[in-house]
């Protein structure tokens, strides 16, 4: 089933879904979605990571019929009466909260445990308990570790390289023994690199894309980890949300229990990288932007990284709507308006 068909169906017949991390980056472009498609959509996040402002912004989005379908719970994934409470009634989980970054784990490996395995094996427990249809939770291409063949294929992965792989790599092993021993349904996304509007720019932990685009319009002078040939596969967040609805209601039993690679299918440097943003930024304004500057590699980072995405076709119907190029000049209003906003 094609997505344009998922999303008629949607419409024709609401279904109630909870979306965890739902002021997160990824949580809210999910909440917008699913609103706009006049779900009923239950929201659980703690503001750590998350943001008010990301759920002002989808406000501001749909109309008030639509918000008025939207029930936000402040919890904890990490409290089980929170999970128990947010998980009734719920039709589908979509699994968002994490404590994102792998140099935010190696700092703080306890944390980054606790939230992203006792937090996740909560989520498990209550959908279980609710009879929830299906859990789609938020794997990680950086369950791949050492393993440096190109592309990256479901079956075939190495040992991870820092704590945040590790625990999503439990996440994936959890799943599993769930699907076996309680006939639970849940589809793991691993996800290469998402980026969009709402993603954060601020902090030390800040994700490469909007840290840089940030940095270029203030006219920071931007740090390179490495020699600039550090690779990705950058993925726009409409191809995530896509990847995340055709894997919640996909009929059929051969998709489900299963990961699946969401990325584009193809790999960017960090010089190229840089590059496509300035060229991006000098569409909207004339600023001098600086050459970039080049650090040490990070310990932690995987070199290369590059999905081979035809197992999410096959199984799922995704296809990805954007390129990293695409998914740049979508973006760049966004980053624009909050970034000139928060310095005028």
């Amino acid at each position: 089933m094609s997505y344009s068909k998922i999303k008629s169906d949607l419409l024709a017949h609401p279904r109630t879904w909870l979306v965890t991390g739902v002021a997160g980056f990824i949580g809210s472009n999910l909440l917008e979605t699913l609103l706009k498609l006049n779900q009923k959509v239950v929201g659980l996040d703690n503001f750590i990571t998350g943001h008010q402002a990301n759920l002002d912004d989808v406000h501001s989005l749909v109309d008030k019929e639509q918000w008025s379908r939207f029930n936000f719970i402040e919890g904890d994934i990490c409290d089980l009466d929170s999970c128990a409470k947010a998980c009734e009634g719920v039709d589908y989980v979509l699994h968002q909260a994490a404590l994102g970054s792998v140099p935010r784990s190696i700092e703080n490996p306890i944390v980054t445990n606790k939230i992203n395995i006792d937090g996740f094996l909560n989520i498990l427990v209550s959908a279980r308990d609710a009879g929830v249809k299906r859990i789609v939770y938020a794997a990680s291409s950086s369950t791949y570790g050492d393993h440096q063949d190109l592309p990256k294929v479901e079956d075939t992965i190495g040992r991870p390289l820092s704590p945040y792989a590790v625990t999503k790599y439990v996440n994936e092993l959890y799943a599993d023994v769930f699907a076996n021993t309680y006939n639970l349904e849940l589809i793991g996304l691993r996800y290469f690199n998402i980026f969009g509007k709402r993603q954060d720019p601020n902090g030390g932990y800040a994700a490469v894309i909007p840290k840089w685009i940030a940095g270029i319009l203030i006219g920071k002078e931007i740090e390179i980890y490495g020699d600039g040939q550090t690779s990705r596969d950058f993925c726009y967040i409409d191809n995530a949300v896509q990847a995340n609805l055709l894997a919640a209601v996909i009929p059929g039993e051969e998709a489900v229990n299963q990961v699946y690679n969401i990325a584009v299918g193809e790999r960017t440097s960090l010089d190229q990288l840089y590059e496509l943003l300035t060229d991006e930024v000098k569409q909207y304004s004339a600023i001098n932007i600086p050459s970039p500057i080049y650090g040490d590699f990070r310990t932690g980072d995987v070199r290369h990284s590059l999905a081979n995405v035809d197992k999410a076709r096959s199984l799922l119907g995704y296809e990805p709507s954007h390129t990293i190029k695409d998914g740049i000049k979508a973006s760049m209003p966004w980053y624009l308006n909050h970034i000139q906003n928060k310095h005028s």
